[in-house]
């Protein structure tokens, strides 16, 4: 057969009922359920021709012959979108960060071995995790050890990552990279990072190339990386135009847990601040009234476009200006924290 009916299915939010197009590829499974390839002929608009149409089961679709396509009528529905209400865009960030937390405790068990988590800057992604980081280095702290953990931020070099995942290298250590984007810039130190984030029992690393550092310190060109790893970034994986990168990051991505916090517009971005505030956390030493609290995160509502940024960090420098004057705080705002019009 060269053509298919549609008889139930969906495409970019559009019911598909009873329409013919040509087939192009019959019906496989993905991961977000069953589908078939047609050719829509631009059906859909003109930048639409291969497309891929979504059915639950193959009793939604028939092949039908040529003929059988021309005689086919055509209605097409339009499906309107989901809107998600503030409550639940909350909810399911909070549900994200709960997990966040989670998963946390699992790599610091040692009952994950790595993991990745991307969200924008400024969203409360490195809170959580050091707090969790912290309270597993406590007894060490007490005790005068060495602590079993390391938070690395900022740039690294590929030898100095490799140190770093030596010294750090037995089964109860946690090394946190937090805003270490260069490290997936270097195809060296990305390599480093591939093999500790390995999804294989025993995970080898290796420095092939002379090192006097190395020699110094006593560490050798080979060991066996048995710690956990959690690395913090602002990029979204997905969302990469660079092919080579693109690459490279879903080889990252197939070796450990990835955890997209999901805050990509800046609604939601305004609303993590206002679940913060709500939890009782964000203004929690500045013994605000509810109303002032209110009142910060309304004025940041209210200039979202004008202000350098909207994060957390944001928040608590305008907090900082309404403890220094209740009555110019909002003056004292748009000087220092708003772009210039």
């Amino acid at each position: 057969m060269n053509a298919v009916r549609i008889k139930n299915g969906v495409y970019r939010n559009r019911a598909v009922n009873n329409i013919s197009f040509k087939l192009v590829k019959g019906f496989q499974t993905g991961v977000k359920g069953g589908y078939v390839t047609v050719d829509s002929a631009g059906y859909f608009g003109p930048e639409f021709n291969t497309i891929r149409i979504r059915v639950d089961a193959i009793e939604d679709f028939e092949y039908v012959t040529g003929e059988q396509m021309e005689q086919q009528p055509v209605a097409v529905t339009p499906v309107p979108p989901i809107i998600e209400s503030d409550e639940d865009a909350i909810n399911r960030i909070r549900e994200r960060f709960d997990i966040l937390t989670e998963m946390t405790k699992a790599t610091v068990s040692g009952d994950i071995r790595a993991m990745i988590v991307s969200g924008p800057p400024g969203v409360g992604k490195s809170f959580g995790v050091e707090q969790e980081i912290e309270k597993s280095c406590l007894f060490d702290k007490l005790a005068g050890k060495r602590l079993r953990a390391e938070v690395v931020k900022g740039s690294a070099t590929p030898i100095g990552l490799y140190q770093t995942l030596y010294k750090f290298s037995d089964a109860n250590c946690i090394i946190v990279f937090d805003d270490c984007d260069s490290i997936l810039l270097d195809d060296v130190a990305l390599n480093l990072l591939k093999g500790a984030l390995d999804s294989g029992k025993k995970r080898v690393i290796s420095w092939l190339s002379e090192s006097s550092a190395l020699r110094r310190e006593g560490i050798p060109e080979r060991f066996e990386f048995k710690g956990s790893v959690i690395f913090i970034t602002n990029l979204k994986f997905d969302k990469m135009k660079s092919q080579k990168l693109r690459d490279h990051l879903d080889a990252l991505q197939s070796r450990c847990h990835y955890l997209d916090l999901t805050l990509d517009t800046m609604r939601d971005k305004i609303l993590r601040i206002k679940q913060i505030a709500k939890d009782g956390v964000l203004f929690a030493d500045y013994e605000f009234e509810p109303e002032t609290e209110d009142d910060i995160i309304s004025f940041m509502d209210t200039n979202q476009n004008r202000l350098r940024e909207m994060s957390l960090r944001m928040a608590l420098k305008i907090a900082d200006l309404r403890k220094l004057s209740a009555t110019n705080w909002k003056r004292l705002a748009e000087t220092t924290c708003m772009r210039v019009a």
